[in-house]
């Protein structure tokens, strides 16, 4: 009873109830994107034509316009808030997903990747601005570790669920069918956030605060250490998440035995393990310094990227299949270390009036990797596609020594408090001597 109780505590995160609504909308939402995610560059080469290459930009185009559409975004969230924005981009977004479904040519893809990537970059950025504005400074590790559960249930649940629709039927109405119901879970979080989540009081003042508008992105822009920051977890972005997501599925369909069914339990591994252990991880990050997180992260993910070769050199599905869900726990031990981290450091680093643009630049990096990373991976496949696990590992590598470096000069709760608490017996005792 004991353990059973210290297990069920480590799951308390003690967030407020809008909190725990928006992301359970949060979970729904990423169950319908988990149904087409495994699968959107075997849907359009395969079933609609599309080279590797051209399907891979196709992706990056819905990326790439939620990119452009971050920064304003920010902006407007800086002096209103961020509810309606969460509302008004869903709505968007479920509209060009569901034309996904129809497309049977290049432009007709690019088209609905423009409408589906302004909604996402609207709705994304501004669902993290409020969510900060929900929960107060010690709140943060949890609600973005409850975020990731929330949506790593979603994605594991949908792309399981894809997985065996797709296998016992490869045929355009399957995917037309996941593409349409994913456009209904962005109409319903849409109805969630409407219904249930109230507008905080930051963002109400917010909206009338003249500092909002002093200085602006030239602020940010200055921030080097932030952009730093932001230009490395980039790069562990694309390699870590993006890689796993979007190459891993059509890389193993191409070069290993396993199959598409296969590859939705591989994903439900991942996002199982990150369901199970990321809340229970904010205790255990909590107390490593954030540089050192960030290279502990940086070093899993080369080894999980690194493991998936060995696939290519096996003829079991099934042995196959075991070698890629252990590399999906090691993605997801690596993702639960590093976005813990990486959420609560950026909102520590933003000046008060400048939290929206300051998160709307964090936000890019999403959209950037996963524009990126479809197009890198996309071209990788065609030509080399070994290359994308090994030159990903020292990708890795790299951008997490460039972290670790920076340690010593980003906001860290671990050091602060060794200070405090080393400062104290001084204070008590006098000068030390």
């Amino acid at each position: 009873m004991n353990r059973v109780s210290r297990l069920i505590g480590a799951w308390r995160t003690g967030l407020p109830r809008p909190v725990l609504i928006l992301q359970a909308g949060n979970a729904l939402n990423y169950f319908g994107y988990g149904l087409i995610l495994p699968f959107e560059i075997i849907y359009l080469h395969q079933i609609r034509g599309f080279s590797t290459s051209t399907a891979g930009l196709v992706l990056a185009a819905t990326m790439t316009t939620a990119a452009i559409v971050t920064p304003p975004t920010g902006a407007l969230l800086d002096r209103y808030s961020g509810k309606a924005i969460v509302i008004a981009g869903s709505l968007v977004s479920a509209l060009g997903y569901a034309g996904f479904a129809f497309v049977e040519l290049p432009w007709q893809g690019f088209g609905c990747a423009i409408v589906s990537g302004a909604g996402l970059g609207a709705a994304t950025t501004a669902y993290r601005v409020l969510i900060i504005t929900l929960v107060n400074r010690e709140q943060r590790a949890s609600s973005v570790a409850l975020a990731r559960v929330a949506g790593n249930f979603g994605i594991g649940f949908g792309a399981t669920m894809a997985g065996f629709i797709v296998a016992s039927a490869h045929t355009v109405s399957s995917f037309q069918i996941l593409y349409v119901f994913d456009a209904v879970t962005y109409g319903a979080f849409a109805f969630i956030v409407l219904a249930a989540v109230p507008v905080p009081r930051d963002e109400t003042a917010a909206a009338t605060n003249p500092d909002n508008d002093r200085a602006g992105f030239r602020a940010v822009a200055r921030d080097r250490l932030f952009l730093t920051v932001i230009a490395a977890n980039i790069v562990l972005i694309v390699v870590g998440h993006v890689f796993f997501s979007n190459i891993l599925a059509p890389f193993t369909a191409m070069s290993t035995p396993v199959g598409p069914a296969a590859i939705g339990i591989v994903i439900l591994v991942n996002t199982a393990f990150v369901v199970i252990a990321q809340i229970p991880a904010v205790r255990f990050v909590a107390r490593l310094r954030r540089g050192d997180a960030f290279a502990a992260a940086s070093v899993l993910f080369a080894i999980s990227l690194v493991g998936v070769l060995p696939a290519t050199l096996l003829r079991s599905e099934l042995v196959a299949t075991a070698l890629l869900a252990g590399v999906g726990i090691t993605f997801a031990i690596a993702e639960c270390v590093h976005i813990v981290v990486l959420g609560p450091l950026v909102a520590d680093m933003a000046p008060a009036h400048l939290l929206g643009r300051y998160l709307s630049v964090y936000g890019l990096t999403f959209p950037i990797s996963l524009a990126l990373g479809p197009a890198i991976g996309g071209f990788l496949l065609q030509t080399t596609p070994d290359a994308i696990w090994w030159g990903g590992a020292l990708a890795a590598v790299l951008a997490g020594g460039v972290l670790f470096r920076l340690g010593g000069r980003i906001p860290d709760p671990v050091r602060e408090a060794r200070s405090g608490a080393a400062a104290a017996p001084l204070a008590e005792g006098g000068s030390a001597r």
